[in-house]
């Protein structure tokens, strides 16, 4: 995570942040450009975030500890009963052949605490999916990016759902305004702070209960919500 920091000046941080979102909205697959657009853009937000951790007990913790979500940390939640938010997070993951060593690495922040920060943000994303219940489409993408702005306010976050509504078909983009998007704002807003939760020390609890303990309110089944 050190190895692979640049430091950047004012100028070239704007000229990093123009590009990569110019970038994003003409290859949205490309990870690594979403990336430098939410660190050269995100340092007031990922301070305040940083803080809030420091101002919490667990979110301490996590930063005294620095856990990584990496395969060889998070092997264990494949042992774990069916009902615990370890197993749910494991069958998200295997049934998508996601691995949490694909992150990209975090280059553009200034000191070893925010460069934590934002790699911790980037890699609790999956764990988001499984508490929310949030498919890994372009809806649930953009649904919890909205989440993630409520969470952190994040300028990429609001910016990823405009080039993620942008890319709907008029049908989705109704479904998103009119179901997803309330909905996520609500969410992201009565949930815990989200950022303090050291989620690998909860694997071996009850799915539903840490939801309940977190203020996790899951996506409504849009169906369901259409036909009542």
């Amino acid at each position: 995570m050190l190895a692979a920091r640049v430091n950047l000046k004012g100028w070239q941080q704007v000229a990093v942040a123009v590009g990569s979102a110019f970038g994003a909205l003409l290859d949205p697959k490309r990870a690594d450009l979403i990336a430098a657009l939410g660190e050269t853009t995100g340092k007031p937000a990922f301070e305040r975030v940083l803080q809030r951790m420091k101002n919490s007990a667990e979110g301490r913790e996590i930063l005294l500890e620095r856990p990584r979500v990496i395969s060889t940390r998070v092997s264990h939640a494949w042992d774990m009963p069916e009902n615990t938010f370890g197993a749910a997070y494991a069958q998200f993951m295997g049934s998508r052949n996601f691995s949490p060593d694909d992150r990209p690495p975090v280059r553009f922040m200034e000191t070893d605490d925010l460069a934590f920060v934002a790699t911790r943000a980037r890699e609790v994303h999956d764990f988001w999916h499984v508490l929310f219940g949030l498919p890994t489409n372009l809806i649930g993408e953009t649904a919890l990016k909205v989440i993630e702005f409520e969470q952190m306010f994040l300028p990429m976050c609001m910016l990823s759902v405009v080039g993620g509504s942008a890319r709907f078909s008029e049908k989705q983009r109704r479904l998103f305004f009119q179901h997803y998007f309330p909905w996520a704002t609500k969410a992201g807003v009565k949930a815990t702070d989200l950022m303090s939760v050291y989620y690998e020390k909860h694997f071996h609890e009850d799915l539903e209960e840490v939801r309940r303990n977190w203020g996790i309110v899951t996506c409504p089944d849009p169906k369901a919500t259409s036909s009542a």
